[in-house]
């Protein structure tokens, strides 16, 4: 949250170049708040780990947030309980009449399949559109990132031939950027996919603005000018276990998985791995929240408008 602090004190300028964030006493006294509504598009078979990894991420601030849980309608997960569907999640018709300050679109397992394959594409698009005019801002991971960025722009995706797992190293391009308030100049993220996208691929569209990248991961964070949409290819919302358990999944399936990159100690599966990804990881989605839905989305989220084109 920011420092409210009297209209013109000196520390001001001071502390907005050093890229913190300053709410005089004029602007504190006209905000009007209430709390957040973040629609999260759950894609991943895992249901349950993912939401609470989600929501550890966005309860860590004063902000009050409403979260509620989507599923899609054209295919049904199988690894999750219909009660659990059924109690605490809804679909998109049940939705679609109404306006988000955020939503959140996570990854899917879908390396390799092509995006018209995908069972349930036609519903994606359909929400893709949807969230032009019903949705404030947009934050989608892994998956969903190379999905969007292939359906709003035509950028096509590089299926790796080795899936890219592991916790590598990120730099910050843009350090003025609110989303990267007390970030360091590198940062850690897992990644967890067989598909990517590269800077060039970025910055040949107008409307798109490269803020992170990584050697080995390439373009890593990336948002659209207008600030109504978020692209970020990796998993900062990861347990410390969770790259391990697809490792050792992937070990039982056969398919002779690598080593998590700059995960275990010394390469060893035996030891615990070190975390070196929560803290940046919780600032992203703070950062986020605050500057990016709270600070600028309308009063009345009725008053949510379409996208600047």
């Amino acid at each position: 949250m920011p420092i409210k602090i009297k209209d013109s004190l000196p520390a001001q300028k001071t502390l907005e170049s050093e890229n913190i964030f300053v709410m005089t006493e004029y602007r504190a006294m006209h905000q009007d708040i209430r709390p957040l509504n973040v629609l999260v598009l759950n894609l991943m078979p895992t249901k349950i780990e993912t939401e609470t990894q989600i929501l550890r991420k966005l309860s860590n601030t004063p902000l009050q947030v409403e979260v509620e849980f989507m599923q899609t309608a054209s295919y049904q997960p199988t690894h999750v309980s219909a009660t659990h569907l059924d109690t605490f999640y809804t679909v998109f018709d049940e939705v679609k009449d109404r306006k988000f300050d955020g939503m959140i679109i996570t990854g899917a397992p879908l390396d390799y399949v092509k995006f018209e394959d995908v069972d349930y594409w036609e519903e994606i698009k359909q929400i893709l559109e949807w969230r032009k005019t019903h949705v404030h801002c947009t934050l989608y991971m892994c998956w969903s990132v190379f999905a969007a960025l292939y359906y709003n722009y035509g950028i096509e995706r590089t299926d790796l031939k080795e899936k890219l797992s592991g916790v590598y190293e990120h730099r910050v391009l843009k350090k003025s950027s609110p989303l990267f308030r007390g970030f360091d100049d590198v940062f850690y993220v897992p990644q967890s996919r067989a598909m990517a996208v590269y800077p060039e691929q970025i910055k040949a569209i107008p409307e798109l603005e490269l803020l992170a990248v990584s050697k080995e991961a390439g373009a890593a964070i990336m948002k659209t000018r207008d600030s109504r949409q978020f692209f970020m290819t990796g998993h900062s919302e990861y347990d410390i276990d969770t790259l391990s358990k697809e490792y050792f999944r992937d070990l039982e399936r056969g398919l002779n998985p690598h080593i998590p990159v700059n995960y275990f100690p010394d390469d060893d599966p035996d030891q615990k791995p070190i975390v070196k990804w929560r803290s940046a990881g919780q600032l992203f989605y703070s950062n986020w929240l605050n500057y990016y839905v709270y600070q600028s989305t309308p009063y009345d989220v009725r008053d949510i408008s379409e996208e600047e084109a």
